[in-house]
């Protein structure tokens, strides 16, 4: 099994990315996936994270209302759109796999993660 991130960067406050995850799932629509960051000294904490269906998502507090996880079974990736970017959104982000139906916010429940992707926000 193999998630390999991409689309992060260096951006300016206020600018959007969207990170796309492409899994190597035999039955991706099988599997809950979570976006998480780590910033320079800080715990892995959750961002995002999506119900096998797609019908049901989970954000934090922090991200509510400028980021969407949203995914595409025809081509086994998730994506995490974030706007409004701001500088406390620097971090590593990391996309995660689990086999079960609902949305999942615990890193501990996840099996399978990416390499993690930089995401830099400048003020």
């Amino acid at each position: 099994v193999q998630l390999v991130e991409s689309g992060g960067g260096l951006v300016q406050a206020g600018d959007s990315l969207r990170l796309s995850c492409a899994a190597s799932l035999r039955t991706f629509s099988h599997y809950a996936m979570g976006w998480f960051r780590q910033a320079p000294g800080k715990e892995r904490e959750i961002v995002a994270a999506i119900s096998w269906s797609g019908s049901n998502a989970y954000y934090s507090d922090s991200v509510k209302g400028r980021f969407t996880i949203s995914r595409d079974s025809a081509k086994n990736t998730v994506y995490l759109q974030m706007n409004t970017l701001k500088p406390e959104d620097t971090a590593v982000y990391y996309c995660a796999a689990r086999d079960y139906p609902e949305v999942m916010v615990v890193a501990g429940e996840y099996d399978y993660w990416g390499q993690g992707t930089q995401v830099t926000v400048s003020a």
